[in-house]
């Protein structure tokens, strides 16, 4: 119940900032961070460099296509070797390396030693034969604010995903959200929408709450001064109305609309899935299930609590279920996600707190796009073996630790946590 005051004060005060903004001149108030009193006393982080070596390849065409972890043949290991040479006769560490083949270069992040001279070590380095060139990594600003409610959002820091931007955003992944209708024009949902059809015959299409919040929580925009972040901001969606909102709050599906719903989504090349809702097992919604699955498509469900077995769709095997309460992780393919006092969008242009496995299905499928962004083939059991869990006992709640499922598909390190850094190791398999 703390927890809960706590959040809603806390949106409460954006909200009012935000009207006494809009009341006077319409400038959003700015923010001062704190100074200490003494900057000399200030521990000031180490300083990053880039060091670039020469790419050898003589294959290389400008009009070529290469991923973005392109490495050519044995030769980057001996350029590895190398710029562990000049990190130690520097006296810097090495951080890192990615191959820009554009360039012809091999670029290796390094950090300088806190006593070293601004400058001094870049300029030796530039005059090094072995060396392309070197600069230090400045740092650019956004001209916006950030968003307001994204230091209160659960899985902000329970998934660190100011850290997992670097890795994924869910880039030109497409999710259908088949539920009821989206805002299209919500200020944290503008231009996030691939496609909006209506499913529900004898209605028009609408804005309501459940598929605006599960919509939020899946791509609301990042970095654009107002709201919430998704947890795949950069995910494309498709607005499938097949729910519908009655008077006393409840939202309603059959498996007509959904069908339907399903079927377009199939038919328009969506990756993920997602079905906020629970009943009873459908003949038609599960051969549309299996179809999903057997395309590779990431087919996302919310566990029932008043359910045995989680209901329908989550009990589906290819399904991943998700849920918010611990009680209800019935077995090994329940996914535990945030899911209880989630800042999301709602209608007209507002936002709200909301609760449910409704929502921790959004996240997971969120998180489904950031995995389809960076391993978009990989076959579904495969795809959940790699889900890294937070071991039992730990002070953090126990749930996915999405940095260490990404550096598990990946090999790459995002963020900082304990089971990333026994991965690393070897000690998580």
């Amino acid at each position: 119940m703390k927890r809960v005051l706590i959040l809603c004060c806390a949106l409460l005060a954006i909200v009012a900032a935000g009207s006494a903004a809009a009341a006077g001149t319409g400038q959003a108030a700015e923010s001062h961070p704190s100074h200490p009193s003494h900057p000399s006393q200030a521990k000031q982080p180490a300083r990053e460099i880039l060091v670039m070596l020469h790419l050898p390849a003589p294959h290389f065409r400008p009009d070529s296509y290469y991923p973005p972890d392109y490495r050519d043949d044995a030769g980057h290991a001996a350029r590895r070797r190398t710029a562990e040479a000049l990190a130690r006769e520097y006296g810097l560490r090495l951080l890192e390396d990615w191959a820009m083949p554009v360039l012809n270069v091999d670029c290796y992040r390094m950090a300088e030693p806190e006593d070293a001279v601004p400058g001094k070590i870049v300029e030796a380095l530039s005059r090094d034969p072995r060396v392309k060139w070197a600069q230090a990594i400045e740092t650019f600003s956004a001209q916006g604010g950030g968003d307001p409610l994204f230091p209160v959002q659960p899985a902000a820091q329970q998934w660190q995903l100011a850290d997992m931007r670097k890795a994924a955003t869910g880039r030109n992944v497409t999710v259908a959200v088949i539920d009821s209708g989206v805002e299209a024009a919500h200020p944290d949902l503008a231009g996030q929408l691939a496609y909006k059809e209506n499913f529900v015959d004898g209605q028009a299409y609408v804005a309501e709450s459940h598929g605006t919040g599960v919509a939020g929580v899946i791509a609301a925009l990042a970095g654009n001064g107002v709201g919430i972040e998704g947890v795949a901001p950069e995910a494309r969606l498709m607005a499938l109305r097949a729910c519908w909102e009655q008077a006393d709050g409840a939202t309603r599906c059959n498996s007509f609309t959904l069908g339907k719903a399903m079927n377009f989504a199939l038919l328009h090349g969506a990756q993920v899935i997602n079905l906020s809702l629970s009943g009873p097992p459908d003949r038609l919604l599960r051969e549309l299930i299996d179809v999903a699955c057997a395309r590779g498509v990431r087919v996302v469900s919310a566990v029932d609590p008043a359910s045995a077995d989680g209901g329908f769709p989550a009990s589906h095997p290819g399904v991943f279920a998700a849920t918010a309460l611990v009680a209800q992780m019935v077995s090994g393919r329940v996914l535990l996600a945030p899911g209880r006092d989630i800042p999301t969008a709602a209608p007209g242009a507002r936002w709200g707190m909301v609760s449910g496995s409704s929502f921790s299905a959004a996240h997971i499928s969120g998180m489904m796009a950031l995995l389809s962004e960076l391993r978009p083939a990989m076959a579904l059991p495969k795809l959940r073996a790699s889900i890294v869990m937070q071991p039992a006992g730990q002070a953090q709640a126990a749930g996915i630790d999405l940095c260490a499922t990404v550096s598990q598909l990946t090999g790459k390190c995002t963020c900082l946590c304990g089971s990333t850094a026994n991965l690393k190791d070897g000690r998580v398999p």
